[in-house]
């Protein structure tokens, strides 16, 4: 029941943390930018992209050509002299304005990270500053394990890529802090 308490509570943490990282100090939009000309850019996505919602990559070759020296040649020469994106297309559009789903999952999904947190801060026994190291190492961890591979196989931008780091780490830091107190007091509630 502690582990399941100390979860909630580092989900509760981290939900909030997330709210104000983004809403008050703008760390989620940190690299991204405004296009210089959104409607000619929204205009082009159905004809280019076609009907099917997806992560596109551009320009594109695919992995069955990459043993096609004259596919991987064209390819390469493209590459250079062309922009390239990343764009998650959604073709049906969606307001982004109206979060009624979004915001259930996002508190679902901090809620089960700090369970697992919560549980490998548990059963290492650990005093209270140590099981804030493994906030902090859980939290590290996941960054390099995701985002850094976006910003170098995907070509994220570094201050985008910087800006999780810094919301990740402080987020799983103060949600660590408040489950690694709980956990405490109910060992020493327990030892009496």
């Amino acid at each position: 029941m502690r582990v399941l308490v100390a979860g909630l509570i580092g989900g509760i943490l981290m939900f909030l943390w997330g709210a104000v990282a983004h809403l008050a100090l703008g760390l989620g939009n940190v690299g991204i930018r405004a296009p210089a000309n959104e409607n000619a850019v929204l205009s082009s996505l159905h004809e280019g992209l076609g009907e099917k919602a997806g992560v596109y990559i551009l320009p594109w070759l695919d992995p069955s050509q990459m043993n096609d020296p004259a596919q991987k040649l064209a390819y390469s020469t493209k590459s250079i002299r062309s922009p390239y994106a990343w764009v998650v297309y959604m073709p049906q559009g969606e307001d982004l304005t109206q979060m009624g789903r979004q915001l259930p999952r996002q508190w679902a999904s901090d809620t089960l990270a700090a369970l697992m947190l919560a549980f490998v801060m548990a059963f290492a026994g650990l005093s209270f500053g140590r099981r804030i190291g493994i906030a902090a190492a859980v939290a590290i961890y996941a960054w390099l394990n995701t985002m850094v591979p976006y910003w170098n196989w995907y070509r994220f931008p570094l201050d985008f890529v910087q800006a999780a780091l810094i919301e990740q780490l402080i987020g799983w830091l103060i949600a660590g802090a408040a489950m690694a107190w709980w956990l405490g007091r109910c060992e020493r509630r327990l030892a009496r």
